[in-house]
């Protein structure tokens, strides 16, 4: 899939320049040009603190930003590894709390890409592996790792060993990589599945869930699913239930009617798992101070709002599917609801 960055940086645009060359063949899904470049780089994918990795359709992205949030909140580091960027490639690969640095970018991607010169490896495979590389030298309590596209055939399923995997809302995506059905995609995106490893999951139409449950069986992972192995409670407050007790945390505050399931996810996964401490007063953290930019966010005055009627809000967000036009579709009839004194929005 096309892919592209740009960097104020010179020494960070020669290496993107580098990484948009790559060959659009290599778009082609599998493991076989990832685990070639990490065998080449000393397998640094062996060398990670405890991953948690990440799939779905959509909500991926804030489930990874609520764990990052949990885990500081309980005093430890995450490195934490999502895409895409939003403004700057450095977004994609944070450094036990902290963005890359340019310096530090730059000599990572020449040295991945000097790597993978005659591997054929594609835009995603190179940055993943560079992320790992990154990973590798530096310490950390965790390690939260974000699908790029599906999961069975993904460049970062090659983690051997999570802690815990999570899938969120599963919608139909990328058709011409995963299957025209969300069968077939939940399928795919379950391929994440570890064995021995929890499988965290949001609740699913039966034929969805009967998937993803086949797909874990095979892999014998063990599926708890909201509903069944987690539960949640949303009104004043979130109450999220599984085996281990009750954990009660104040409702998001990142805009959007879908994050309270989302921050669900995070603390059922977190919950699933035993290599972390997490105390419930973390949970609380991470509803209150978690931010997610361009998911529902409103920009503060500028010169964009300046533009506007005298009055108005700007809001940012962005998808990829019906599904997430639909959850961005709801949050903005509640941001224009009549009773709070708006009642036009403007795309």
């Amino acid at each position: 899939m096309p892919d592209h960055a740009t960097s104020a940086h010179p020494a960070v645009q020669a290496q993107l320049d580098r990484l948009w060359s790559l060959s659009p063949g290599a778009d082609i899904l599998g493991l076989d040009r990832i685990t070639a470049l990490l065998g080449r780089l000393g397998n640094p994918h062996h060398r990670l603190p405890p991953v948690l990795h990440v799939a779905g359709t959509n909500g991926k992205g804030s489930t990874c930003a609520f764990l990052r949030s949990a885990i500081e909140a309980a005093g430890l580091t995450a490195h934490v590894y999502t895409s895409p960027h939003l403004v700057r490639f450095n977004e994609r690969i944070r450094i036990a709390g902290r963005l890359i640095e340019d310096d530090a970018l730059a000599a990572l991607l020449a040295e991945v890409l000097d790597h993978a010169a005659d591997i054929n490896a594609s835009f995603f495979e190179v940055t993943t592996a560079a992320a790992f590389l990154a990973f590798s030298r530096t310490p950390a309590d965790a390690c939260i790792i974000e699908v790029g596209l599906g999961g069975r055939l993904d460049a970062t399923n090659v983690i051997p060993a999570p802690i815990v995997t999570g899938i969120a809302q599963l919608g139909l995506d990328h058709q011409s990589f995963l299957g025209d059905t969300e069968e077939a995609i939940a399928g795919e995106k379950a391929g994440i599945a570890k064995p021995g490893v929890p499988l965290v999951t949001m609740r699913y139409g039966a034929s969805v869930a009967a998937r993803v449950a086949e797909v874990a069986a095979s892999a014998d992972a063990k599926v708890s699913a909201l509903g069944t192995g987690w539960h949640l409670s949303i009104a004043d407050t979130l109450t999220s239930t599984d085996e281990r007790g009750t954990v009660e945390t104040p409702l998001p505050s990142m805009a959007g009617p879908h994050q309270p399931e989302n921050l669900g996810l995070a603390i059922a996964m977190l919950r699933h798992q035993s290599a972390l401490d997490i105390p419930p007063e973390a949970y609380s953290t991470a509803a209150r101070t978690t931010r997610w930019p361009a998911r529902m966010q409103r920009l503060r005055p500028g010169p964009l709002t300046a533009l506007l009627p005298p009055g108005s809000q700007l809001w940012l967000d962005g998808g990829h599917n019906p599904a997430a036009a639909s959850a961005i579709a709801t949050a903005l009839e509640a941001i224009a609801h009549p009773a709070i004194g708006r009642s036009e929005v403007h795309l």
